[in-house]
């Protein structure tokens, strides 16, 4: 296992969902844990082994016995001798790795693997795995519409339900058999969710970094209204904001998130309190202010709104003119009227000279840092999965280069608890 991660297996079935698995293995990663894969049989047939052992950088386990696992290399054991990332397993490893790992994760899960775990079948490595793990299960099934709504299929996960198995829904759309309706596989972000979800439960808060802290995180862009159809907004996505939420919430703090619209789903495991104006998540900070230990502001709050909202949707005859003010500097507020040893951390999207102007909104906003980022970026602005920057402090400047959301949100957390900790010492 990789120093400092927890060990998790990724179980592949094989379904035509099977190439997000590698996906998710990467998601995975990017939360600090280190994932492992078993595949079926079927599982090769759409994606090969050695597509996860370069990703996951351990070896695939594919079967029960002493066949190839999945190489290429049939009959030739100097792929075991010369040390392949893909290898042969005896038939007891999988007592080795179910008792590792702490969690297991099916995805895609098939109707045949579900009827072989709800029944207690065991003919290849990860079914006899889920028999002997006592580690929290969570499977994603895949497939045909008509397949998921089948009575058996439906009786083997309540069955699997009601013995704790977490069961990350489907979604509804265009299937690859040409149908449309569920049986689409979660997306795997929903995936890594529920597994950072099940592990906080299962695993001890108390150990964290930032246990005993309450995080209160703003994300997602917020709305100024026009009409009662239109909107001024901006493009943020809400995932750097989602991100510092998960992590922070793994790290054991509690974690409360002040989001305004966005097409994410809720943060595993956190308090979602959803908003749509500047003055409303001014309104929602403030209320939570007085808990809070640590304040992240990540979400893009509207530096302006319309003056006079119309009543009625205005109708298009020829030029307007729209009369803006200002809205409420909720970042200056929360620094002038935040309890003794509260963090402020504020975000800084920038499109030109961005270290310059990030120090000035450090040194005018008071805060306790900045996390200033240059959006003009299609790699790593607004909308992308990836994101990079720099935190600031009044004496510091830690570069962060282009990296995952998931593990910039780490990074700037690595951070907060330094401040933390320097903090301590001079008390």
């Amino acid at each position: 296992m990789s120093a400092g991660r927890v060990k998790v297996t990724v179980g592949v079935c094989g379904g035509i969902a099977a190439y997000k698995a590698v996906e998710l293995v990467r998601l995975l990663q990017d939360a600090g844990l280190d994932p492992h894969v078993v595949m079926t049989r079927g599982a090769e047939e759409f994606v090969r082994p050695l597509t996860f052992a370069a990703i996951s950088g351990h070896k695939v386990i594919t079967s029960l016995w002493g066949e190839d696992a999945g190489a290429g290399t049939e009959g030739d054991e100097s792929a075991i001798e010369h040390g392949s990332v893909i290898e042969h397993i005896s038939v007891i490893e999988h007592i080795n790795e179910a008792q590792t790992t702490r969690a297991l994760i099916v995805a895609p899960a098939t109707a045949d693997t579900l009827a072989k775990f709800a029944h207690g079948l065991a003919d290849d490595f990860l079914s006899t795995m889920y028999l002997a793990t006592t580690a929290p299960v969570i499977v994603a099934p895949a497939m045909n519409v008509n397949m998921l709504e089948h009575p058996a299929t439906r009786a083997n996960l309540e069955a699997l339900k009601a013995r704790g198995v977490r069961v990350v829904e489907p979604g509804s759309g265009y299937l690859a058999c040409g149908m449309v309706g569920g049986g689409r596989l979660a997306e795997p972000s929903a995936i890594a969710a529920a597994v950072a979800e099940v592990l906080a439960g299962t695993s001890s808060s108390s150990t964290g970094d930032l246990a005993g802290e309450t995080v209160v995180v703003t994300a997602g862009g917020t709305r100024e209204s026009i009409d009662p159809v239109r909107f001024i907004g901006n493009r943020s996505s809400g995932k750097m904001g989602y991100a510092v939420a998960e992590s922070a919430k793994r790290r054991g703090a509690k974690v409360i998130v002040i989001s305004a619209p966005t097409a994410l789903a809720a943060p595993a495991g956190c308090e979602v309190v959803p908003v749509v104006t500047a003055e409303e998540m001014r309104t929602a900070v403030m209320k939570h202010l007085l808990e809070a230990t640590v304040v992240v502001m990540a979400a893009a709050v509207s530096d302006y709104r319309v003056a006079k909202v119309a009543t009625q949707k205005l109708k298009r005859n020829g030029a307007r003119t729209l009369e803006l003010e200002p809205t409420e500097d909720i970042l200056s507020e929360i620094v002038a009227r935040r309890k003794a040893g509260t963090l402020v951390i504020g975000f800084a999207a920038e499109t030109e000279d961005v270290l310059a102007n990030g120090r000035e909104k450090l040194r005018r906003k008071g805060v306790d840092a900045i996390v200033v980022n240059d959006v003009s970026s299609c790699e790593t602005g607004f909308d992308s999965d990836r994101n990079a920057g720099s935190f600031l402090t009044r004496d510091s400047a830690v570069e962060m280069p282009a990296m995952s959301k998931t593990e910039m949100a780490g990074r700037v957390l690595d951070e907060v608890a330094k401040l933390r900790a320097e903090a301590a010492s001079r008390s």
